[in-house]
């Protein structure tokens, strides 16, 4: 069994240069707001869920970007309603948010 049941990684990476990326997307407000979440709802610790910050994930064009492991389910989303769900749905009861999946096709 894994430490973690979930664990979802939050892509903060910043291109200075201009690129698209998910700091400039508000990725490290999802970020808080998730961490908030996942405590309020007793689900942080071994055996429940990790919310980790992540630098560049590649994806870049979806941005703001999130990756939930062991699954490897990848999202993208727009404000802290989105993320709620993703808590509720995914991490809650472990069913993915099929809305906010990330095209596989989806790059840099």
């Amino acid at each position: 069994m894994s430490y973690y049941r979930h664990h979802i990684f939050f892509c903060l990476n910043d291109r200075p240069n201009g690129e698209a990326c998910c700091a400039r997307q508000g990725a490290q407000q999802a970020f808080d707001h998730c961490k908030s979440r996942v405590k309020a709802e007793g689900l942080a610790g071994p055996g429940g869920v990790r919310v980790n910050k992540a630098g560049c994930l590649d994806r870049c064009a979806g941005a703001p970007v999130a990756v939930v492991y062991p699954e490897g389910t990848w999202y993208t989303f727009v404000d802290p309603a989105d993320i709620d769900e993703i808590v509720e749905s995914h991490l809650k009861q472990g069913q993915p948010v099929e809305r906010l999946l990330l095209a596989a096709d989806v790059g840099r």
